[in-house]
């Protein structure tokens, strides 16, 4: 099936919710600290953006970065406890200087701080739309940042592109806003001669044979690449996207024609299921026969131990699982209502005869379907 662009480029100054993400090398210097003159420029233009009615989100990499000088790294540290570390120093300072530069606007900002375990039961979905909502109602701007003091390898987004697409829809955006230390994305490194501006994106066609490489930062975990899988996440939700550096900010919200515009290609969802499909590693796997991938493709159904012929991992009740078909390729991803312990015994049988022979709590579905995202349609 062919998707189909839509919206303009004029979307993104008439967009009455905003969410921008801003990346750690367009906040700091080369030495890890932050640049107090980058942070209250963008602050500027976000203000001067507010005062015209606007809701903004600011996502907001740095914390990480912020943290290195205080504490005499002169890298981004590679392993886990020494990124904590840094984050729980820096989070402080640059909401400090968020803070400090809104004021100046009569604008107070509230933290937030996320990881994939935060949205992703029903409850807390709920509860973090819930608080982002109310933020925005009483005229705060949320400052949202993966919580990496906290955040483990096997549960963190693994960078703010992708939580800022995941945010917009949590907010029900009306736009995202990707800044960076590039102007746009181009066909091929912007540094080679010739390399080509690409100011609109309708669809994966147009991004055949673009060459996207990693950040090239010492600060940062992200790059180009992983801007247009954000990209891809939030357009496919519904949510036009823009990708510009952050020096460009008030241009591209004045409509500008700089940057590069992702058209929106896919309809707006109304659930966490875009969390539990983007932000989430599953814990294990669970091989369906044929007839329950069929359910599961065609007919939306929930997963029922019958059609499960084998689990594989480690896992709680709760985790996320990968359902797979017999060629072991994910066909959709859902929590459990069991531990991986207890499936093997429940395999192949009806939940009638299992709710007969050991209880009333043996009737639950393996997966319910309000539980579930679909991998491959």
């Amino acid at each position: 099936m062919t998707t189909r662009a839509r919206g303009s480029r004029a979307d993104l100054s008439t967009a009455a919710r905003l969410v921008v993400k801003v990346g750690s090398s367009s906040l700091t210097t080369s030495d890890g600290g932050l640049d107090h003159a980058r942070v209250t420029a963008l602050v500027e233009v976000l203000a001067a953006h507010r005062r015209t009615g606007v809701d903004v989100v600011l996502v907001s990499s740095g914390a990480i970065a912020a943290g290195l000088g205080p504490l005499g790294l002169t890298r981004r540290p590679r392993d886990l406890a020494t990124q904590q570390a840094a984050a729980s120093v820096g989070q402080g300072l640059l909401v400090a200087r968020y803070t400090a530069a809104f004021g100046r606007h009569a604008t107070p900002v509230g933290q937030v701080l996320l990881t994939a375990e935060d949205v992703i039961p029903r409850g807390h979905y709920a509860n973090a739309r819930r608080t982002l909502d109310r933020l925005l109602g009483l005229r705060v701007v949320p400052v949202v940042n993966e919580n990496d003091t906290v955040a483990t390898d096997e549960i963190r987004f693994g960078d703010n592109d992708r939580l800022a697409a995941l945010v917009a829809h949590l907010v029900q955006a009306d736009a995202l806003l990707l800044l960076t230390d590039v102007d746009a994305l181009y066909d091929g490194p912007p540094s080679r001669p010739g390399a080509r501006r690409l100011p609109a994106v309708l669809g994966p066609a147009d991004l055949d044979g673009v060459r996207l490489g990693a950040s090239g930062s010492a600060l940062g975990t992200g790059g180009m690449a992983s801007k247009v899988q954000a990209a891809a996440i939030a357009t496919g939700a519904g949510i036009a996207t823009w990708l510009t550096s952050a020096d460009l900010a008030g241009e591209v919200l004045s409509g500008a024609d700089v940057g590069t515009w992702f058209a929106a290609t896919g309809a707006r969802r109304t659930s966490r299921l875009l969390w539990l499909a983007h932000a989430t590693r599953p814990r294990g796997r669970l091989v369906l026969d044929p007839g329950a991938v069929r359910a599961l493709l065609e007919r939306g159904s929930s997963l029922l131990p019958a059609g499960v012929t084998a689990v594989e991992g480690d896992f709680a009740t709760g985790d996320p699982v990968d359902l797979c078909d017999e060629n072991g390729h994910a066909v959709a991803r859902g929590l459990v209502n069991y531990a991986a312990q207890e499936i093997p015994g429940l395999l192949g049988r009806s939940t009638r005869d299992l709710a007969r022979e050991l209880g009333p709590a043996y009737e639950r579905e393996l997966v319910h379907r309000d539980d579930l995202v679909l991998l491959r349609r």
